[in-house]
């Protein structure tokens, strides 16, 4: 008995440390954003033209696809498209790889451009079209500031840099519009009208010598898919050879995973997607800093906790994908093949951006599986079900906390057969108590008799002593996958329940609903039979008391969760009981 004193003594300084050090992490002082780092609406500035610090991966020039196959040529005076090009040919020259357009002027002063749409507040540097900052509006950083919305891109030097550049590259060191040349904008400002649905941003770039460029970005009302067009124009005497690419530059620092925030069990940094399977690239990995590719239908994208940036190029285009790490930035970049313009004919190039939460809804509307940037790990296939079922309940109840409780009941009918037995095995163990203690206290000298005395109970009364585990045993995968839904799904981001519960996301303030939880816990244990070995079931005893400590700190709807199941199981096996009890009953009369 001193031995289960000093554990519950231990455990219960194990709760008080935690709650200590997460009051700590909770309440420490808070740096707002500075006035400098907002979007100024009246100005229509989003901040200065610099876009990087000083030999960042952000001024690096594009090299040339010279490994992506060219494709055919179209006919004299036919568009060009990103699907059609230049007959088979040399590759291109090594020069390209660092040729910057004679237009370019990295030291002309650039105004930049600010963008605002229903969801999104967007900077545009002119010096390379860049999108260089991005303000979620619907999205708080956190639930008690909702006038500071999540940022994604940023100009702000580290740590926060993260910035999506575009453009074109020309063949053999052929002047054209790369992330370094300065464009042009008739307006400053742009936002959506109301009731309009479209939004385009227009950028114009030449080069004085027959080539001209539109740059235009598209945006969507209630959409965080950003359409990037070029119209190319070639009124020059020889025809052009271009081909486009984007990249996203980010700032990175190695994090540890910390118990008391859920982000950091996210993955966060580049990924990209071949076709057929996507993967998470660590910049940490020296295989993984020198990934280099040919993908068609593919994405690339850097992956935060419940956000996303993603450029998707066009359909059957073999795109060079490639990663650069540099100190303590990552660049992931994808570079489509040459096309060719005719002289005197127009080309088109098209590739689609996000900015904004991983909603699936409107990442699986872009196609190529862009969905499975919301990683739920390795039980996807019950994760995504799980997703599916509670979205559609929310849709019908309006309220998460509601969808979470009516799932976890339909998943109880689901598992209730199961359920079931179980329930009648662990009701059969418990009305034949008496006869148990009294074998064991027959047999205490002898375990060998003992162990055979109560197998020959067991079949005599037809029990299963392992049926009261599996239950629990088949539930621990839903566990693990409610976790993930809950962790990674930005639907259910600061979403309220009832009454205290104002974020489903994060843990129960007040530690309300760890407490029922481990009160339920209690009354199961004492509902079912002790287990046969004491020294088990004295650790059974104090197993309420570890999992309420435990779940302190997890989402409150992982807690919600477990709390229903557990009432659900005490009323379920509170009714076999009596079942039971009654045929026992019948069975002596």
């Amino acid at each position: 008995m001193p031995n289960i004193r000093l554990m519950l003594w231990g455990v219960l300084a194990a709760i008080l440390y935690l709650n200590y050090t997460t009051w700590l992490h909770d309440y420490e002082p808070q740096v707002a954003p500075t006035a400098q780092t907002s979007v100024s609406t009246s100005t229509g500035g989003t901040g200065p033209a610099a876009s990087a610090p000083a030999n960042s991966l952000a001024d690096s020039a594009p090299p040339s696809p010279d490994s992506v196959p060219v494709p055919a040529a179209p006919t004299a005076g036919a568009g060009a498209g990103a699907g059609a090009g230049a007959g088979a040919g040399a590759a291109p020259p090594a020069a390209s790889q660092a040729a910057p357009s004679a237009a370019s002027d990295s030291e002309a002063p650039s105004m930049p451009l600010h963008v605002s749409t229903d969801v999104l507040e967007i900077g545009i540097n002119l010096k390379g079209g860049e999108l260089n900052q991005a303000d979620l509006k619907e999205y708080p950083l956190r639930k008690d500031t909702p006038n500071i919305p999540v940022r994604l891109l940023s100009y702000e030097p580290p740590p926060t840099l993260y910035l999506l550049q575009s453009g074109l590259i020309g063949a053999g060191g052929e002047a054209a519009p790369t992330h370094s040349t300065v464009w042009k904008s008739e307006q400053k400002n742009f936002v959506l009208a109301p009731g309009a649905n479209e939004l385009r941003v227009p950028l114009t770039w030449t080069d004085g010598a027959g080539l001209t460029v539109t740059k235009t970005f598209v945006f969507k009302r209630g959409e965080y898919a950003i359409g990037l067009d070029y119209a190319v124009k070639n009124d020059s005497a020889t025809p052009r050879k271009l081909a486009s690419y984007a990249m996203i530059v980010r700032h990175w620092e190695h994090a540890s995973r910390s118990y008391f925030d859920v982000e950091t069990y996210s993955f966060k940094g580049p990924a990209v997607y071949d076709g057929t399977r996507s993967k998470d690239l660590n910049v940490e990995s020296e295989g993984d800093a020198k990934y280099a590719a040919v993908i068609t239908n593919g994405w690339l994208a850097s992956l935060q906790h419940q956000f996303v940036t993603a450029v998707v190029p066009p359909a059957n285009q073999p795109y060079q994908y490639q990663l650069q790490v540099r100190n303590n930035e990552y660049l992931i970049r994808a570079t489509g093949p040459f096309v060719e313009v005719p002289a005197g004919a127009t080309g088109q190039f098209h590739e689609e951006l996000f900015v904004g939460p991983k909603l699936q809804s409107q990442l699986a509307a872009m196609g190529r599986n862009l969905e499975r940037t919301v990683d739920f790990g390795i039980l996807t296939v019950l994760a995504q079900p799980l997703f599916s079922g509670l979205n559609w309940v929310h849709k019908l109840t309006g309220n998460w906390g509601w969808s979470i409780i009516l799932v976890t009941l339909l998943i109880k009918l689901l598992f209730y057969p199961l359920q079931q037995a179980s329930g009648r095995s662990m009701a059969k163990m418990r009305a034949v108590g008496p006869r148990m203690k009294q074998i064991q206290e027959s047999f205490k000298d002898d375990r060998e008799k003992l162990g055979r005395a109560m197998m020959d109970l067991y079949k005599k009364e037809k029990i299963n002593p392992l049926a009261g585990c599996l239950p629990t045993i088949v539930q621990i995968p839903v566990f693990i996958s409610f976790y993930r839904v809950l962790l990674e799904s930005v639907e259910m981001r600061q979403a309220p329940f009832l009454l205290w519960i104002n974020d489903l996301s994060s843990r129960d303030p007040f530690f309300v609903l760890p407490l029922l939880m481990g009160g339920a816990m209690f009354a199961q244990f004492r509902l079912n039979p002790p287990p046969p070995d004491p020294t088990q079931a004295k650790i059974m005893q104090f197993m309420p008391l570890v999992m309420t400590g435990m779940m302190a700190f997890f989402p409150s709807g992982l807690t919600l969760y477990w709390l229903t199941n557990t009432v659900l199981s005490i009323a379920q096996q509170w009714r076999v009981n009596k079942v039971v009890e009654a045929e026992a009953a019948k069975q002596r009369a």
